[in-house]
């Protein structure tokens, strides 16, 4: 593994995007630091699960020199999305293959079932995809780079008031997540003066959107609120279409995770107009996320990178910037320590780790769909700097 990681770093290397650490020197310069990203590579989440490993693949070309001495090991398994394999994998990885952080995690119940394995181990957890807010609370080795939902509650919900939105019906997966965005869109609007006309749950296994978007038709809102986990948008959108909504004159508003840049395209026009809120898109203006779309689809020519993919890139920049800054120590509970505060420079714009939560502090954006040289991209127009979580 160790020599197919080299070779891959070696493999693709892509001017004007270096945006990883200086690299000091090591003791363990001959010992590799093993990775074990754990993610759905099969099951309804696997879109997921390759986005991460894309990016991953994509940080590691770009990156070939060792750091601090100490070069990527990449142990990577598929959990299919089920807690109870995660756990497995974990204790697996920590007890077999000695790895020295563990990294990924799509969904909050599979980052959860992971927390104790990081505890005991004393190893960290780098949460590149679950986003409910108690995550972090679960483990002090655990360290998210994701995003956090009740920012992509409370963001949108400030901007519906703003624009005249009375009356609202909120549509969410019913999980940890979901609560979340509902929690915080609902109190927020509420606050604000606008009326919750019905909170709709839909099941996370095998969504049948259907009849809640029924129920939605019937209430006749000025807005429809939606959050969905990545993936499954297209789903959403099409049984959206079915059920006459989108000539129904109730406008569409939804986190970013449902108009997802990785399945945009082919929602096809029915999705232009929507206004999302979320920390990335691939249409940002800014070099860095230009030579980090132009490099993952040079790579990937099938995918435009999404936020799980930079979010994946980020956490591989975080790491390297933690074991630089350790000098090479793969000590857990260093490591954790190295990554409090720490502010990064990333295609989304700039990111911090809270140092008294170890959760993300970014910019949340606007975003409407439009279509821009022949394609839909959620097309940012408002930018909220430097949002924490409100829950902590």
């Amino acid at each position: 593994m160790r020599k197919m990681t080299r070779l891959l770093a070696a493999a693709a290397v892509v001017a004007g995007l270096a945006v990883g650490p200086l690299h000091g020197v090591s003791a363990l310069a001959d010992t590799p630091f093993k990775i074990g990203v754990i993610v759905p590579l099969t099951g309804p989440f696997q879109s997921i699960g390759r986005e991460v490993d894309q990016a991953i693949k994509l940080y590691l070309s770009q990156h070939p020199e060792p750091v601090a001495g100490r070069t990527f090991e990449i142990v990577l398994r598929d959990d299919g999305g089920v807690p109870d394999t995660t756990r497995r994998v974990a204790q697996e990885m920590v007890v077999k293959d000695k790895v020295n952080v563990l990294f990924g995690f799509a969904l909050t119940p599979l980052a959860l079932a992971a927390a104790p394995v990081a505890t005991q181990a004393k190893i960290p957890e780098i949460v590149t995809s679950a986003a409910t807010s108690s995550i972090t609370a679960q483990s002090p080795y655990i360290v998210r780079i994701a995003q956090v939902t009740p920012t992509l509650g409370m963001v949108p919900a400030e901007w519906a008031l703003k624009n005249g939105v009375k009356r609202v019906v909120t549509v969410v997966s019913d999980y940890g997540p979901g609560y979340d965005v509902e929690k915080w869109f609902s109190d927020t609007f509420k606050k604000g003066g606008g009326e919750i006309i019905e909170n709709l749950r839909v099941p996370l296994a095998n969504p049948d959107f259907a009849p809640f978007l029924q129920r939605v038709a019937d209430a006749k809102p000025d807005v429809m609120f939606a959050f969905v986990p990545a993936g499954v948008g297209s789903i959403f959108v099409k049984q959206f279409v079915e059920r006459g909504l989108d000539k129904s004159g109730i406008r569409f508003m939804a986190t970013a995770d449902v108009m997802d840049d990785d399945i945009l395209n082919a929602m096809g026009d029915v999705v232009q107009g929507v206004t999302t809120a979320g920390p990335y898109s691939a249409a940002l203006d800014n070099p860095q996320n230009k030579a980090f779309v132009g490099a993952f689809q040079k790579a990937n020519p099938a995918n435009r990178p999404n936020f799980i993919a930079v979010f994946a890139y980020d956490g591989m920049q975080l790491l390297a910037n933690a074991i630089l800054k350790t000098k090479g120590d793969s000590d857990g509970t260093a490591l954790v320590e190295a990554m409090k505060g720490m502010q990064l420079s990333s295609p989304r714009g700039p990111v911090t780790i809270d140092p008294a939560t170890r959760d993300v502090v970014q910019n949340i954006y606007m975003f409407k769909v439009q279509r821009v040289n022949g394609q839909l991209y959620n097309v940012p127009f408002e930018t909220i700097p430097a949002v924490k979580d409100p829950a902590k």
